[in-house]
């Protein structure tokens, strides 16, 4: 047990912490697919949230029509104050292209328009995915404790060890190796920001309603990565805090196909060197690759020994080829992003209006 400060604040849970948090002032946003419908994760995640007694769930559902009927009785099935945004509905994709902002869909554009919707009917929004197989009730109140405490950001930190192995391997060996190799040729504070969290691609964050509205996400898998950088501009270090939700176990995915690790990390990678460019850094991309593997190789020692030191299993070999295939991902970023709520050209609550109708319409 450590309790160490990192350059923000560091909440630790040294014995079963369970602070008392204001959770009937939050909305908690959970994003599924179909795919999540009565998954034993999911099951477990909406079963403890009963015992949580938050003001609102928003689940932004992305699903096929076909689907609707099966998800949304089994989403009623809960004894929650829960609210189905249809964010696939064809009237919702509609309104959004009347608006300017067709495209295309994703995790990222799922909790935006969910943001927008929880920052106008709460003092504070918390999201977390549907995938957590050790979710706890303590979760949302941890994260809420430090918003109600001076704080306006959150954001959860787990160890991902399961099955006698290290997993969190996009952290692990993109995300952590790249801020490394980007610090040791550029001084620069997003720079020391992003570098300073535990496990800064958890989906576990809290925000205050103010900056909720100021999130502005990429479509897809870079929310994560963009909501820090987000955060670093509107609240800073000071504002700022990291929160111990213990031990996770969550899906894993495979290295290739549509959905799998390769595609995430070249989302991953592009989200990043977006906010740093945003904020006055520019690598040079012609080396950045090279630079990254070498630093990623010593981070697959480092690796190595500390699974060593708690006899868990460890590929190297497997490892590396990863390392290999996020490197390909590195390359000058595309800087697409949604707009904060606080700019967006469309009201939230015209999205959940279009997307409850869409849904009433598709059941009746």
């Amino acid at each position: 047990m450590e309790y160490v400060q990192e350059r923000i604040a560091t909440l630790h849970d040294f014995d079963s912490a369970a602070p008392s948090a204001p959770t009937d002032r939050a909305a908690v946003v959970v994003p599924m697919t179909d795919r999540d419908h009565a998954s034993l994760a999911a099951e477990r995640v909406l079963s403890t949230l009963e015992t949580v007694d938050p003001g609102e769930v928003i689940v932004p559902l992305r699903a096929s029509s076909e689907a609707l009927a099966d998800v949304t009785a089994w989403l009623s099935s809960f004894d929650l104050p829960l609210a189905v945004l249809w964010c696939s509905a064809p009237a919702v994709e509609t309104t959004l292209a009347e608006a300017g902002l067709a495209g295309h869909t994703g995790k990222g554009r799922d909790v935006w328009l969910a943001l927008g919707v929880a920052a106008a009917r709460a003092e504070y929004v918390v999201v977390h995915d549907a995938d957590a197989e050790s979710y706890a009730e303590t979760h949302v109140p941890r994260l809420l404790f430090p918003l109600a405490h001076g704080f306006d950001f959150s954001k959860g930190y787990y160890a991902r060890v399961e099955n006698d192995r290290l997993y969190g391997r996009l952290f692990r060996l993109l995300y952590a190796p790249l801020i490394e190799t980007l610090a040791d040729a550029h001084d620069a504070s997003i720079l020391e920001y992003l570098g300073a969290f535990r496990y800064a691609l958890a989906g576990e964050f809290g925000a205050t309603a103010d900056l909720a509205t100021r999130l502005s996400p990429p479509r897809g898998w870079g929310l994560e990565v963009s909501t820090l950088g987000d955060a670093f501009e509107a609240v800073g270090f000071d504002g700022t805090a990291q929160v111990d939700l213990g031990r996770h176990e969550h899906d894993h995915r495979a290295l290739s196909g549509p959905a799998g690790l390769g595609e995430m990390a070249r989302e991953v990678a592009d989200a990043l060197l977006t906010e740093i460019q945003a904020n006055g850094v520019t690598p040079d991309y012609e080396t950045l690759p090279d630079r990254y593997r070498e630093t990623a190789r010593s981070f697959v020692e480092r690796y190595a020994a500390d699974a060593a030191f708690n006899d868990l299993t460890y590929d190297r070999d497997s490892e590396r080829t990863q390392v290999r295939t996020y490197a390909d991902a590195i390359e000058p970023p595309s800087g697409e992003r949604l707009p904060a709520w606080r700019d967006a050209p469309v009201d939230p609550e015209r999205i959940a209006t279009v997307a409850r109708d869409a849904l009433e319409d598709q059941l009746s």
